[in-house]
């Protein structure tokens, strides 16, 4: 029993002890008051400030173009480009051009000879000579009728003869004209069996498809022909870009692994949107480019037409999380006998940039008036946010 008391009273005095002992440091155990700043909020001290070099702006309008890439293909308008066939077909004479070669328009690309080549002329001069006659016996046929000695009946039999066979040398005259062959210059001393096929434009020769003693029908192509000196520019956009082009808009462009830029202008703009869901732009190019061939794939860069947008300067926006961000300047104040300065970091959309600005979408609300926003040092203000253990005070 002894022993059970004197445990109490050690108990007893070792609790008094503890209890006066909270009570001497009751002051130690108060709780600081801390400001807790929203995500959105950074604040620098004015010395942070004057090191961080922040300076603010407006938000304006400006008039930006911006630039879309597109890919596409050098072409030939077509009446640039020839495909050269026989219209009559025949058996190739003489043909000695070679894909890249240079040929001007009218120059023979091949001969050809064909017996109905023969025949034409022959029908022709044939019916050039009964015309003669027929047309000398309705002038006799014409006055006789007139002096009431010829019926009226073997008067238009006549006639009737004599626009036949006119009908029929003018049919000749052009199928002469059609192989080539000269009307008014053909007689019987100089029928041919041969003809010429002439180019019908300047250019360089894209493709032959002949060789000597093969026989061409008229749907067979013979050769290719491409003025390269006029070429264009046939590019695939997506129909969400349909607004953003016009005629006489400017295209820069490279071709294989060429560094050197061409340029080009927009002179035609699709009218109708592919199942794809693209459609065509094509553009002539300005100048001469010695390498540039039809059908190379061409990579290039449009020039998008102006519009008046929000903007502010490219070095004023930072990008956190995968988003797009500016700071905008909140209030001054003092805290503890400091002056402190706070930002608002506000989410924005970016879009287009051009000299050194670029188009933002803000949120619904903002007073882009009133609003002064951080255009130097915004990268500076972000990494305050992001160490703000080290930047608080």
């Amino acid at each position: 029993m002894i022993k059970y008391k004197i445990k109490s009273i050690i108990i007893l005095s070792t609790f008094l002890v503890l209890l006066s002992s909270c009570g001497n440091n009751k002051k130690s155990l108060e709780v600081k008051e801390v400001e807790m700043l929203p995500d959105s909020i950074v604040e620098l001290r004015a010395d942070q400030l004057k090191l961080s070099d922040i300076k603010t702006g407006s938000i304006e309008m400006r008039s930006l173009s911006g630039t879309l890439k597109v890919n596409g293909i050098v072409a030939v308008a077509p009446q640039n480009f020839a495909t050269v066939s026989a219209p009559l077909g025949g058996f190739v004479k003489s043909a000695s051009l070679m894909p890249g070669q240079s040929v001007s328009k009218g120059q023979t690309l091949a001969m050809l000879e064909n017996q109905e080549f023969i025949d034409i002329q022959q029908n022709y001069l044939d019916s050039k000579n009964k015309l003669e006659y027929a047309e000398a016996e309705f002038k006799r046929h014409s006055e006789l009728y007139k002096d009431d000695v010829y019926s009226q009946k073997n008067l238009q039999q006549v006639t009737t003869e004599y626009k036949s066979l006119k009908t029929q040398v003018k049919a000749l005259e052009q199928k002469l004209a059609l192989i080539g062959i000269n009307p008014a210059t053909l007689n019987d001393d100089n029928i041919t069996r041969s003809i010429a096929v002439v180019s019908p434009i300047s250019g360089y020769v894209k493709a032959v498809n002949v060789n000597i003693g093969k026989f061409v029908s008229p749907s067979d192509v013979m050769f290719e022909i491409v003025n390269s000196n006029k070429l264009l520019l046939e590019l695939t956009l997506f129909e969400k870009d349909a607004d953003k082009v016009s005629n006489g808009q400017k295209i820069r462009f490279l071709i294989n692994n060429e560094t050197e830029q061409h340029e080009a202008i927009i002179y035609q703009t699709g009218k109708s949107i592919n199942v794809d869901k693209t459609y065509k732009v094509y553009a002539t190019v300005s100048g001469k480019c010695k390498n540039m061939i039809p059908g190379m794939y061409v990579n290039a860069t449009i020039e998008a037409k102006s519009t008046q947008v929000t903007a502010v300067p490219s070095e004023a926006i930072v990008s956190f999380d995968d988003k797009d961000y500016i700071f905008v300047f909140k209030k001054n104040k003092e805290e503890g006998g400091k002056p402190f300065t706070e930002y608002r970091m506000i989410q924005i959309q970016k879009s287009v940039s051009d000299g050194g600005f670029t188009a933002i979408s803000l949120p619904e609300g903002f007073d882009i008036k009133t609003a002064k926003v951080v255009v130097k040092g915004a990268y500076n203000l972000l990494s305050a946010k992001k160490n703000a253990g080290e930047m608080s005070c």
